[in-house]
């Protein structure tokens, strides 16, 4: 299979290393001192399994590239509308793009009780509903705690590494299963789910129960933790995002808030939305944290721990210049 990952950061990076690894014939829209790397030297990825070495096709043009297979968006959301810019000519007439990301995705309220709402803060002008277009997307979440550690070096930190697809409307189709196959067969387990929006609202419950905080104290998981009283606003914020999910008709599965905080708190990983804002990089705001808030407003649901935690982070990300809110909902 000839596959596109677009965004080849570090989770992009780890992506594509296991489906070079799986016999894909791989390819890779970068950017800057990583793209110059991975160009020179190939791409390296150290993984709890084994250090994997690849020398993936690499371009910050998706034209040198060509049509391809399938396509991996691996971006962060407020680079979307680049994607939606250039993603053209990866493209054939069957081409299936799997958006592989963190946060409320774009086409969220497609296929449900709330089709034609669309999230306009996460697609702005329907760039992306144009470009794209739900025909041909595939959702995606991924669990891969991984850092670049030097250009064209990626370190995979956690060994339980998943990604998980799902169509749109929820149906099991054989393209979905085929890109899995093609990620699996490098090593990285690849489900493909009925539900994708309940595997979204289980991600994000991690990303937004340690992410706010974690960007606030400027600290990873284990150090963030130590205190008793950030541990328990988590488990508020924890319980606050479970209802969220609910009153959107999902049921988040797995350990209780405390149980989960207890095992964050054994991670020395520092949270994506905080590498970004170390890194100076643009901030994942409003579909990691904007977005899930907008939605619990619209289904009345009460979230004080969350919001303010939330408040106080955006206002550093806007302080540091790494996020612009939307006019929609700027204040």
């Amino acid at each position: 299979m000839k596959v596109c990952v677009y965004g080849a950061g570090a989770i992009g990076g780890h992506i594509a290393a296991r489906l070079a690894e799986g016999g894909a014939e791989v390819s890779l829209v970068a950017r800057g001192p990583h793209l110059a790397a991975i160009q020179a030297n190939g791409l390296t990825v150290h993984a709890r399994d084994g250090v994997l070495h690849s020398r993936p096709r690499a371009s910050a043009d998706p034209a040198e590239l060509g049509p391809q297979d399938a396509v991996i968006v691996t971006t962060k959301a407020p680079a979307l509308p680049s994607v939606a810019a250039g993603i053209a000519p990866l493209l054939g007439p069957d081409t299936p793009v799997a958006f592989v990301m963190n946060g409320i995705p774009w086409w969220y309220n497609d296929a449900t009780a709330r089709d034609g709402q669309h999230l306009e803060a996460l697609d702005p002008g329907g760039a992306l509903r144009r470009a794209i277009g739900i025909r041909r997307t595939i959702g995606g979440v991924v669990y891969s705690a991984t850092t670049v550690t030097e250009p064209g070096v990626v370190m995979v930190e956690t060994g339980d590494a998943r990604v998980i697809l799902g169509e749109v409307d929820g149906r099991i189709t054989p393209r979905a299963e085929a890109l899995a196959a093609t990620i699996a067969a490098g090593g990285l387990p690849a489900p493909v789910v009925p539900d994708i929006r309940q595997a979204v609202w289980q991600k994000l419950l991690g990303n937004l129960m340690t992410g706010p905080l974690c960007l606030l104290a400027r600290a990873c998981m284990q150090d963030l933790y130590t205190s008793e009283a950030v541990r328990e606003a988590a488990v508020r914020m924890a319980g606050e995002i479970i209802a969220i999910a609910a009153a959107e008709g999902i049921t988040i599965p797995g350990d209780a808030p405390a149980a989960r905080v207890a095992r964050s708190a054994r991670l020395r990983h520092k949270p994506s939305i905080l590498q970004d804002l170390e890194a100076g990089r643009s901030m994942e705001i409003e579909a990691m944290f904007q977005a899930p808030l907008r939605l619990a407003r619209d289904a009345g649901v009460a979230t004080p721990t969350l919001s303010l935690m939330v408040a106080l982070a955006t206002r550093s990300a806007i302080a540091a210049g790494l996020y612009t809110p939307y006019a929609e909902t700027a204040a």
